[in-house]
């Protein structure tokens, strides 16, 4: 694993080295799933950090080590990776609470429209349905509740929404350096 003392240039070179890896049961790479993230965040308007969270939300899929596994889908063997808090260690001395609260959050997010929006569970992936399992099922009405009374529990919920949207084998976006000078800007000096 990486040193917790990432960079963003470390940030730059992990999706380099490691984002051609399929994106879990997906018709997409970890790459291609985060720029088109990051892309829909950028076309809904959303602010240089909303649109970073966006590109990062899933970074911890790339910070393990794959090993002789790369590609695998972690679901279909039953296991929650908990990408999700995986990244944070190497994203809190980089982003602020409001960056770091919509990665954490994008999990729960799911949960949170599972029990509160309808026909949103029959819309979701295979994988993100086995995920969703893994990660606890639907929020219960008090657990729903909870989440929306979060701070930034509003924003998770949009960058989810971009997360379900991204995986189109098809979408073009712009490059990863594109995404990665808006990290720049946000970043914390």
């Amino acid at each position: 694993m990486p040193s917790s003392l990432f960079s963003l240039d470390d940030i730059e070179l992990l999706y380099r080295r490691r984002g051609q890896a399929q994106y879990s049961g997906e018709p997409v790479t970890q790459l291609q799933h985060a720029l088109q993230a990051a892309a829909l965040a950028e076309a809904d308007g959303a602010d240089d950090e909303l649109v970073t969270a966006a590109l990062l939300h899933d970074l911890g899929h790339l910070v393990v080590d794959p090993g002789a596994d790369a590609g695998h889908t972690p679901t279909l063997h039953g296991v929650d990776d908990l990408h999700q808090f995986i990244a944070l260690p190497f994203l809190r001395r980089l982003f602020s609470a409001r960056v770091l609260g919509a990665v954490q959050g994008h999990v729960d997010a799911k949960r949170y429209l599972c029990a509160t929006r309808p026909g949103y569970l029959d819309a979701l992936s295979a994988d993100s349905r086995r995920s969703l399992v893994l990660q606890g099922s639907a929020f219960s009405a008090t657990q729903a509740a909870d989440f929306s009374a979060r701070p930034g529990a509003e924003e998770a919920v949009r960058l989810r929404l971009w997360d379900d949207e991204a995986k189109s084998a098809d979408r073009v976006t712009p490059t990863l350096l594109h995404f990665m000078a808006r990290a720049r800007r946000c970043a914390l000096a």
